[in-house]
């Protein structure tokens, strides 16, 4: 048997990594493979084809940690995708361990482009999750019930659009491009300067994609106040200022 390729999907942007994977996976027989490498850990796109496609889903770590997770995934049986209306994606947290909910959902609701629509399920009101909306993403959200029974919740998550306007009275300190960097450098780079800059402070960096997933990544994971702000919006160059507000 010829070894399995292996997919080395770190130069693509977040959003493309997944449609790779999801059209990957979709048309995977009974019993075959794929291999992959990302930067960081892909465990949501696990726990997303669970909840699409059932138990039929192995997940193989061939290597963990720093900037190389390489994955085997393999489809066991086939089955039918399940059905979800008036939603972009499912995330079934009874398909996923307790440990990893806030970060399999919130992973995957920052991949999201404005004005999809995520469907959750669990069992039981899915509160400490809702309580994460309510704080980090206040006016940018919309979360609607579309069951709740005693062993089944389901809700619909919209990502709102965002106001692009930009603010000029916080000075900015740095400023810096992203685009020679590889993903992962990428990443690191807007965190340690975040963490770096004082509140009232603010620094600029260019990439070449809109970096929104990193957006969602800084809210879900600080509380903090910050400010996000687009001066260029693309095709070629996004330019963001990210300003840390004093509270």
């Amino acid at each position: 048997m010829n070894p399995l390729e292996e997919h080395d999907l770190r130069s693509l942007i977040p959003i493309k990594r997944h449609e790779w994977l999801n059209q990957t996976f979709k048309v995977l027989k009974a019993g075959e493979s794929f291999i992959f490498i990302n930067d960081h850990d892909p465990k949501p796109v696990y726990y997303e084809f669970k909840s699409i496609y059932g138990d039929v889903v192995a997940w193989e770590y061939l290597n963990k940690g720093g900037r190389e997770w390489k994955v085997k995934v393999t489809r066991t049986e086939e089955s039918q995708g399940r059905e979800f209306k008036g939603a972009s994606t499912l995330m079934d947290l009874r398909k996923a361990e307790q440990k990893d909910w806030n970060y399999a959902v919130f992973h995957r609701y920052g991949m999201m482009p404005e004005g999809e629509t995520m469907e959750l399920i669990s069992e039981g009101h899915p509160n400490d999750i809702k309580n994460i909306f309510e704080k980090q993403f206040e006016g940018k959200y919309k979360w609607t019930y579309k069951k709740q029974d005693p062993f089944e919740v389901i809700v619909h998550i919209t990502k709102l659009k965002e106001s692009e306007g930009a603010s000029i009275d916080i000075p900015v300190v740095e400023s810096f491009d992203l685009r020679p960097f590889p993903p992962a450098k990428r990443h690191e780079m807007v965190f340690e300067t975040f963490d770096k800059i004082k509140p009232g402070e603010a620094f600029i960096f260019i990439n070449d994609h809109d970096p929104k997933p990193l957006y969602y990544q800084l809210e879900a994971e600080n509380d903090i106040p910050f400010k996000w702000e687009y001066l260029e919006s693309g095709p070629e160059e996004w330019k963001l200022k990210v300003s840390k507000e004093k509270k």
